[in-house]
């Protein structure tokens, strides 16, 4: 069983109790904990050959209106969500220098429905002021205080080399390199549907070539165009499209995008060969 399936168990089993106002926020705490997992492939950090660093401290902005109904219940949240990230760490072997803190904050410029995290790696308590801000570094990380020591050579993929999750997003798919057409394929609840023609047009109508059957979704709620790069365009829907945790009307995509319709996620893949 994956870590996010055991973490949204967990959470159904609370649901009946302090977390019932919870799932009334537009921003779910199963989004947030996608999220957390993608921060660390994102600045995981190759140390040795036996060592992979991994922020240990987050923070999640939320919107004036999710952070006021989520923040009476940061505590518990704050932590299944570190326990979250201590089940995917010990999956993809990741280590960590200190311990894991989640962090719950309000962000005036954010809408209602949209989160921003950020990570940051700290030895221990005494290795910076308590309550000092993340590092303004790329990707909001930093390296780790009190690092081990560097390997004589550079690890492999070259100075500061991330590895990422198996299968998550940055990772090489199958046939990756191979010089071959680019395949294109989506997945949702776990059914895989091949991007076959230059368009994909999702929605609630028996037309959409993909039907999505959810209330929030419109009959023509999106449509994905694969290219060089590809692209997700909304079609004027009610209710519109995030797309890596940012609200938008068309968007990038890459290889292990979240693209979130009505109460639907959907992942995009994209893979050489």
């Amino acid at each position: 069983m994956g870590v996010l399936k055991r973490f949204e168990q967990r959470l159904e089993g609370l649901v009946n109790g302090t977390f019932a106002k919870v799932f009334k926020s537009e921003v779910q705490p199963v989004e947030i904990a996608g999220a957390l997992q993608r921060e660390c492939d994102n600045n995981a950090t190759i140390w040795n050959r036996e060592r992979t660093v991994v922020p240990n401290d987050f923070i999640v902005e939320l919107s004036a209106g999710d952070y006021d109904r989520l923040s009476p219940y940061s505590g518990q949240l704050g932590d299944e969500l570190a326990g979250l990230v201590r089940d995917y760490a010990k999956q993809q072997r990741y280590s960590f220098m200190g311990p894991i803190k989640v962090h719950l904050e309000k962000a005036e410029d954010l809408d209602t429905g949209l989160y921003r995290v950020r990570s940051r790696t700290l030895a221990s308590s005494t290795s910076q002021p308590q309550g000092a801000p993340p590092s303004p570094a790329s990707g909001y990380g930093y390296p780790p205080v009190a690092a081990p020591p560097m390997p004589a050579g550079p690890p492999p993929g070259g100075p500061g080399a991330r590895r990422p999750a198996p299968g998550g997003p940055g990772a090489a798919a199958p046939g990756a390199g191979s010089g071959g057409p680019r395949r294109h394929w989506i997945e949702i609840n776990g059914t895989r549907h091949q991007i076959s023609r230059p368009t994909l047009v999702l929605g609630r109508s028996t037309e959409a070539d993909v039907r999505i059957d959810d209330p929030g979704v419109s009959r023509r709620h999106c449509e994905i165009r694969t290219g060089t790069p590809s692209t997700i365009q909304d079609l004027g829907s009610t209710n519109g499209i995030v797309v890596d945790g940012q609200h938008t009307t068309r968007a990038t995509l890459r290889d292990g995008s979240r693209i979130v319709v009505g109460s639907t996620t959907i992942i995009y893949r994209q893979a050489e060969g």
